[in-house]
């Protein structure tokens, strides 16, 4: 059953039995709309990256809600009439990169991190149990460089154990890359509801129900409470402004 923002209340404390690996829990943040607004700059990096790799103007750009970078660069070749070659796509990527770096200050100008954001990444670092990293659409320059441009506490996400739109173009297949990459550092745990994804889209919600991973779903995005309810979202909240109550959802999900 999903819960809606205030449904599970905040705690003055956290009891998670932190003894060994299989009691740790994987939080994976995507980054636009969640964590950060970026003020629109990716779509005008995307359409001077199209130019130069294509030699043409960008007429359309593919539905970017909650797709990898990926997926995005192949479906815009393609309502080009161009389907592309792994060349080509890793080609708009490398300068997707280029164009993102190029335009940083007006990022930062235009952009910001989302209210509450960087106060529940800080939260939950200071959960011994918990392995905090990303699960995002963005290649991963494009993410590092958005969470740094925001502030965002980098030092308290694992972010060699996150899985990027550079990775795989279905965002489903991002949950396991995630899990066998913090495996890896950290052992084996991380199993079904122990991964707990946060993220603003039906994509994300897609993505932890068909890994059998916990969701919470946070409506800063295009995405609305209701429609992020609808689509099977185990909590569901406005914002991330109650950090405290945040904790108390990835708690109860990660014991489910």
């Amino acid at each position: 059953m999903t819960s809606v923002s205030g449904a599970i209340g905040p705690r003055t404390s956290l009891t998670v039995d932190e003894s060994g690996p299989h009691n740790r829990v994987l939080v994976l943040w995507d980054i636009d709309h969640t964590l950060v607004n970026s003020g629109g700059v990716s779509r005008d990096a995307y359409a001077a990256a199209f130019r130069a790799v294509a030699g043409r103007p960008l007429r359309r750009l593919a539905d970017m809600t909650g797709r990898t970078d990926l997926h995005i660069a192949r479906e815009t070749f393609r309502i080009h009439g161009v389907e592309p070659t792994p060349e080509q796509t890793d080609a708009l990527l490398a300068r997707l990169v280029s164009e993102l770096n190029d335009r940083v200050e007006l990022m930062a100008e235009r952009g910001a991190a989302l209210p509450g954001a960087g106060e529940a990444i800080k939260a939950l670092s200071q959960r011994s149990s918990v392995v905090q990293s990303v699960l995002t659409g963005n290649v991963k320059a494009n993410a590092l460089l958005k969470l740094e441009t925001f502030g965002l506490s980098t030092e308290c996400l694992a972010l060699d154990v996150g899985a990027y739109g550079d990775d795989h173009w279905d965002r489903r297949a991002l949950v396991s890359v995630a899990r066998e990459r913090a495996r890896a550092v950290y052992g084996d745990g991380f199993s079904g509801r122990r991964t707990v994804l946060i993220g603003d889209t039906v994509v994300d919600v897609e993505a932890a129900l068909e890994n059998g991973a916990s969701i919470v779903a946070v409506a800063t995005g295009g995405t609305t409470s209701k429609e992020l309810a609808g689509a099977g979202a185990h909590v569901v909240v406005r914002d991330l402004r109650d950090v405290a109550a945040l904790e108390a959802n990835v708690e109860d999900l990660s014991r489910s």
